[in-house]
């Protein structure tokens, strides 16, 4: 029976390439992101005491460590964001399993297989990625007197095995969560649930939702009460807030992002009769589908807004000081500069990801709408409706993240709640979430479109 669920575990792998390709980057980046500052915390820990002390600055434990924080919590966010929806794609073929006498318990462990395989194959060639990347870093640092010319990356294989560890442990840990909407119904439920298709977040989710935006409300007020004096804490909080409110967002991201769409996507139904009406209701009727869709724009447009404005409104504080902060000097701008690129790389390669796998799976409905009338040119102009009011959507979540943790550190810096919004810098990020989400949808649907409509309903789906 093992050596069955095995092969079943494999063939859905190979049923559904896009999607695990998609989950093996994710997790290609967090073993990456958790090998490098490992990796630097490693070289700090084995180095002699003179060369610990040979540079200004906090030293590399510190650097890795507080930059580490954020970074490695955006990695394994995007991951189970990749691995839910890697699963829920999955919901129909698993449901079908329990309907010919699978047990919850095989189930499971058919997950678990999946997940296992996908953090192995990702798990060499991102941890070799992370030792060059903290090889790298080190020689960036060193060159601007932030660490001591005599560190060395250790060859050690303990921050490779932490980093696989940490990837296994989150990994199994969601996929265990996720497949309980599939293993506690009935065999029958579960196959009507994932006919219909998920349209309404669960309780249990909303719940969580609630506690985890209470809890970065809590952080992002922790940052707004910092003195003058810790402006690296309350950047830190603050920072930390915006990706405790991101995870609200992608929990309460059905509700929220259904919300939006119908607000935003009112005045298409008026402009655009036909297409925009069938953009809006698509949006509307799938909320689980446009929030997984909204989530990594929103989680992109958040991060970056957000470090943009605490960087421009510290600025701003000093110049009219007169004094120069550790937020504000050139090597502490460098470093907060390199860690907006290492976000920004996590959260576009969640978007690009994540919106071609949504839009590719969408195949066996584009044919329905043709057989029922619908031409390809039609299809076409309500996927660009559908992308534009995904990227407005996940633009303005992630604005409010922004302008939230935005304002804690403002009042913390100046004492006023209205930051320094640098409007080019942040028009270049929306328009970095348009160029990713619009093309991404419309190109993957001009793929999606295409065959023959009967073949592709008669068809199974993947």
């Amino acid at each position: 029976m093992r050596g069955s669920v095995a092969t079943l575990a494999v063939g859905q792998i190979r049923r559904r390439p896009a999607a695990f390709a998609g989950l093996a980057v994710a997790l290609f980046l967090a073993v990456a992101a958790v090998t490098l500052f490992g990796s630097l915390i490693a070289a700090q820990l084995t180095a002699p005491a003179a060369e610990r002390r040979a540079a200004a600055g906090p030293g590399l434990a510190v650097i890795g460590g507080a930059f580490g924080e954020i970074a490695v919590l955006v990695a394994l966010f995007v991951v189970v964001n990749a691995l839910g929806f890697t699963l829920r794609q999955q919901h129909r073929d698993l449901a079908m399993l329990r309907t010919v006498a699978a047990t919850p318990r095989q189930i499971r462990r058919l997950v678990r297989l999946q997940v296992l395989a996908t953090v192995l194959a990702a798990a060499v060639p991102g941890g070799a990625a992370g030792l060059l990347a903290a090889r790298a870093f080190l020689s960036a640092l060193q060159a601007r007197g932030m660490a001591g010319p005599g560190l060395r990356i250790p060859l050690a294989p303990l921050p490779v095995l932490i980093a696989l560890g940490v990837a296994l442990l989150v990994g199994l840990a969601a996929s265990a969560l996720t497949a309980r909407r599939i293993t506690r119904p009935a065999p029958a439920a579960a196959l009507t649930d994932s006919a219909a298709g998920q349209s309404r977040a669960g309780v249990v989710r909303l719940l969580a939702g609630l506690v985890v935006l209470g809890g970065g409300g809590l952080l992002l007020r922790l940052a707004a009460g910092q003195s003058a004096g810790e402006l690296d804490k309350a950047g830190q909080a603050a920072l930390l807030g915006a990706v405790v409110l991101l995870v609200a967002v992608a929990l309460l991201g059905p509700v929220a992002a259904r919300l939006l769409a119908a607000v935003l996507g009112a005045p298409l139904r008026v402009l655009l009769p036909r297409v925009g009406w069938l953009a809006d209701a698509n949006l509307r009727g799938y909320a689980v589908r446009l929030s997984s869709a909204v989530v990594p724009v929103a989680l992109l447009v958040g991060l970056a807004a957000t470090l943009l404005t605490m960087t421009g409104t510290a600025e701003q504080a000093a110049r009219a000081t007169g004094a120069a902060t550790s937020v504000t000097k050139a090597s502490d701008v460098w470093l907060r500069q390199a860690e907006l690129g290492l976000l920004v790389c996590f959260a576009a390669v969640s978007t690009v990801n994540t919106l071609i796998a949504l839009t590719a799976e969408r195949r066996r409905e584009f044919a329905l709408l043709r057989l029922v009338g619908a031409t390809r040119r039609q299809l076409l102009r309500m996927l660009s409706v559908e992308a534009a009011l995904t990227t407005a959507v996940g633009v303005l979540l992630g604005a409010a993240v922004a302008g939230a943790a935005g304002g804690a550190f403002s009042r913390a810096v100046t004492g006023s709640v209205l930051p320094v919004v640098p409007g080019a810098a942040c028009g270049w990020v929306v328009a970095g979430a348009a160029v990713l989400t619009v093309p991404g949808i419309v190109g993957t649907g001009l793929w999606a479109i295409g065959g023959r409509a009967v073949e592709e309903v008669g068809g199974e789906r993947g």
